[in-house]
């Protein structure tokens, strides 16, 4: 949950330090309000994936349990 929530982290401002990362290499045709429209279906999943762990935190476990026993 501590990764996925870093993650989400640098998505969204005030620190999101990936978004400044694709402003500073992205053409000048490309508007800063396009990038963070463009990464918001994304910060979505992210932010439903940690409610799902945060009410069924099996789930981070199952695949590892399944492939090793």
């Amino acid at each position: 949950m501590i990764a996925l929530n870093l993650q989400t982290s640098f998505l969204t401002p005030p620190f999101g330090f990936s978004l400044f990362y694709l402003r500073g290499v992205a053409p000048d045709s490309v508007a800063t309000s396009d990038i963070y429209r463009g990464v918001m279906p994304f910060i979505a999943i992210q932010l439903f994936v940690l409610i799902m762990l945060a009410i069924w935190p099996q789930m981070a476990t199952w695949l590892p349990d399944m492939v090793y026993g």
